[in-house]
């Protein structure tokens, strides 16, 4: 067994080791790069990071090949050069730590085993998450002690923390084109289905988009306030999970999960929301609403009404119902009401958010549909057809969405309108495919909108 060579010098006592660490692993890497050159490109494309080298010193020389070998092709680099890069660090201040002298160099080149690199590099990895998490632990016993624990926040950015221990790699989950073609030509050939797109409840509207939302894609629904976009989330939530059995989650900040239950079922029973606020429905509508209710009460829907949603907080949430629930989609209504954190500007805040949530969406897998307020841009205009670009707050928005649609209805703004009852899903941005305004109705009083190509 290859045990680590004394390199601390008598002014020098060694440091307690209070974290886990492998200076075993790490010096022979360290020399096994001085070694093999190459290996500095092989590791990091396997996802090696050099910053889990715990002992500066080893990590040092790891960055001083790194330096001599961008003039080299291949080979080894003698102690010598590595000596006079680390003393020359040294000097100029840009390294703290006392660097190797030649001597203590050539005998860490000693220990080289170039051959066996992945495996000395997975131990310096392994080691190196134990030690970020004995560090969070530390962390979280800290916070967890103090009188201004908050378990809301608190514990989402723990949970985050502890998602972030393990480094990705974007490297190594690269394809070459020859392993996607089989794929991609089946697909050619395989129409959608529910197993991987989220239908939307109106016919044309799952055409245009393929048959529906896809995994990973980031949905924007916008439109000015009262247009009714709350109202065709509804809808969104209901055709997923109520007729399609899709698990859903639906995060709302401005409405009441009690509510938002309410115009679920207003929708699906056309019961006149006023008169169910009111407390007179008939017994005939009642019970219409009982043989519905077992189906609506075995949907897969998660409603919440917490007002105070952040990022991680929602993240959290999400990575539990993905496992235990299966959740693929999620609703977030709206943008703007999300808790930001914390930038520069407001701008900055709503472009981390819509971000963040795009991250989401891909990491997990899942549909996000995320609702979202325009400016006053049209109502400047003559027809007070939104546009892409009233997008409020943030231009990221439109650059973060797979998918824009602008809600519109002519009867908003003139209540004998021609078009009274209809309402325009303009798809303003479609990532890899076709826009168009797809027309269905809209009917408030039920809480819903309705498929005009369906036969109804």
């Amino acid at each position: 067994m290859t045990t680590e060579i004394d390199m601390w010098g008598p002014d020098q006592p060694s440091p307690t080791q209070s974290m886990p660490a492998d200076r075993e692993a790490e010096q022979i890497l360290a020399a096994s790069v001085m070694a093999r050159t190459q290996l500095i490109d092989d590791l990091a494309a396997n996802g090696f990071d050099p910053a889990d080298i715990s002992d500066e010193r080893y990590r040092w020389v790891w960055y001083a090949v790194e330096d001599l070998s961008s003039n080299l092709a291949a080979g080894e680099i003698r102690w010598e050069a590595v000596a006079r890069k680390l003393a020359a660090w040294h000097a100029e201040g840009r390294m703290v730590t006392m660097p190797l002298d030649s001597d203590q160099l050539a005998e860490l080149y000693n220990h080289a085993m170039p051959g066996s690199a992945d495996y000395w590099a997975e131990r310096v990895t392994r080691v190196a998450i134990a030690a970020r998490t004995a560090s969070l632990g530390v962390t979280m016993r800290v916070k967890a002690t103090s009188p201004a624990f908050d378990p809301d926040s608190d514990i989402a950015e723990m949970q985050a923390e502890i998602d972030n221990l393990v480094r990705p790699t974007a490297i190594s989950q690269a394809s070459t084109l020859g392993e996607l073609l089989p794929d991609v030509l089946k697909r050619a050939t395989t129409p959608p289905s529910n197993e991987d797109r989220i239908p939307t409840g109106f016919i044309d509207l799952d055409h245009l988009l393929c048959g529906g939302f896809a995994p990973g894609q980031l949905v924007v629904v916008a439109a000015r306030p009262a247009i009714g976009k709350s109202t065709l989330a509804h809808n969104f939530a209901y055709a997923a999970a109520v007729k399609n059995k899709i698990p859903t989650y639906f995060a709302s900040l401005e409405m009441g999960k009690e509510e938002l239950a309410a115009s679920i079922m207003c929708a699906a029973v056309t019961i006149p929301l006023h008169h169910l606020k009111q407390g007179i429905v008939d017994d005939t509508v009642m019970a219409r609403a009982a043989s519905m209710a077992p189906e609506l009460a075995q949907a897969p829907l998660q409603l919440d009404d917490n007002p105070l949603v952040t990022l991680p907080g929602l993240r959290a949430v999400v990575r539990t119902l993905v496992r235990v629930f299966g959740l693929r989609y999620l609703i977030v209504d709206y943008l703007q009401l999300m808790q930001a954190p914390r930038a520069e500007s407001r701008q900055v805040a709503v472009s981390l958010l819509s971000r963040g949530l795009k991250l989401l969406a891909k990491e997990f897998g899942i549909t996000v549909v995320m609702l979202a307020q325009l400016n006053r841009g049209p109502e400047q205009r003559t027809d007070k057809k939104p546009m892409v670009s009233d997008l409020r707050e943030s231009g990221s928005i439109e650059q973060d969405a797979d998918i824009v649609i602008l809600l519109h209805r002519e009867d908003a703004y003139d209540k004998e309108s021609p078009r009274a009852g209809e309402a325009d899903l303009i798809v303003g941005k479609h990532r890899g495919g076709p826009t168009a305004t797809i027309t269905c109705a809209f009917q408030g009083h039920y809480a819903r909108f309705v498929d005009m190509a369906a036969d109804l």
